[in-house]
């Protein structure tokens, strides 16, 4: 069977063995990855728009010729082809139902982990194109965390926190030998508590950042003043320096802003050019940052409490409730490390041995306290 000439520059990696049955099976399984992730590819980049959508379309061109080259060693499309493996065919699932942040984190893992740098059969131009892809899914992946950090964050900590707290909690004072209304009454009590205080400290924080951004945004105090200063010796020089220019640039800047000043009709009051200020769309609202908080906290902290507010009671209840919040803890800890581009078991295991830490020191606490007051 030939094989595909190297294209300049290439050195082809492909084996001069004769191919057996299991290199044709490999071969296909290749195809039909490649095929699925282009589809991938594509089916982002129908949903973005100007550069982005251009680097994803090129992506699955690249793939495209990945598929040929595998085309080519097979004779053609085979009569049959192997279902795409499981990593790629969750990509392709996600990609027509989710956002592109959590495909292109998966795509980045699916790219770090390319079999080529080991297949005989493939060329080093196709070993390096991975290589390359992982490195350009990471770029894409990257924009859109940085787009997401910050409501992405408050989540997860809002949540968590309230999940851990709580559970903590009810842990501990059910250990104590309390009623199941106590129990119940106290998980309630932190989950108010909890929320109103990340609600409070969230707007008190983000109204405080408000305030010093426009504390030292520059002003039009001493606007009035422009067209009287002296062009040689004035010291408009000095605002410029404390904005962070250098000696020669803010006599510059202010020479150039007086003489404006003094052509200026005096009628007309002028007004100092405004240095760039405090962003305050990124700071966000005070009152919308509260309520997201309160929100993110209680969906949190509602989870331990929900086996006593439907009537369930000693081990059941527990058992039910280190359950339900387990499988909470491991699906945020695995959507943050999908999102970090870091293995999502890792992080959900790392998260769930977090919370259930921290229940278990208060838990045997209240053991504790039960039997002294026993």
């Amino acid at each position: 069977m030939l094989h595909p000439e190297p294209e300049p520059g290439d050195t082809l990696s492909t084996s001069t063995a004769a191919p057996t049955a299991r290199d044709r099976r490999r071969w296909a399984q290749y195809l039909v990855n490649e095929r699925a992730e282009a589809r991938v590819y594509r089916q982002l980049a129908a949903r973005r728009e100007g550069e982005e959508r251009e680097i994803l379309l090129a992506l699955a061109e690249a793939e495209g010729r990945h598929e040929s080259h595998w085309l080519t060693l097979l004779g053609g499309e085979p009569a049959r082809l192997p279902r795409p493996d499981t990593g790629t065919q969750l990509l392709g699932l996600m990609a027509k139902r989710f956002g592109s942040i959590f495909v292109l984190a998966l795509a980045q893992n699916a790219e770090g982990r390319s079999p080529y740098d080991d297949e005989p059969f493939a060329t080093a131009a196709m070993a390096a194109d991975e290589k390359i892809h992982h490195e350009v899914v990471r770029g894409l992946a990257a924009r859109g965390r940085r787009r997401l950090s910050g409501t992405f964050r408050a989540a997860v900590f809002g949540a968590n926190d309230g999940l851990v707290s709580n559970l903590a909690l009810v842990m501990g004072i059910g250990a104590t030998g309390a009623t199941p209304q106590l129990v119940l009454f106290s998980g309630v009590a932190g989950l108010l508590a909890g929320a109103l205080s990340m609600g409070a400290g969230e707007f008190v924080s983000v109204r405080s950042q408000r305030e010093l951004l426009e504390a030292t945004e520059p002003s039009n105090y001493a606007d009035a003043a422009l067209p009287h200063l002296d062009l040689d010796a004035n010291e408009l020089a000095l605002v410029y320096r404390t904005r962070g220019l250098t000696a020669d640039e803010a006599d510059a800047r202010a020479r150039a802003v007086v003489e404006t000043a003094h052509a200026a009709d005096r009628s007309t009051p002028y007004q100092l050019p405004v240095e760039q200020g405090g962003d305050h769309e990124v700071v966000g609202g005070a009152w919308g940052a509260a309520l997201s908080s309160f929100l993110f906290f209680a969906s949190g902290a509602i989870i331990p409490v929900l086996p006593w507010i439907f009537g369930l009671s000693g081990i059941g209840a527990v058992a039910l409730a280190l359950l339900l919040v387990g499988i909470a803890l491991m699906s945020t800890g695995a959507m943050v490390g999908l999102l970090s581009g870091a293995p999502p078991f890792r992080r959900a295991l790392r998260q769930l041995l977090i919370g259930f830490g921290a229940a278990a020191v208060t838990y045997l606490l209240g053991l504790l306290f039960g039997v002294q007051m026993g």
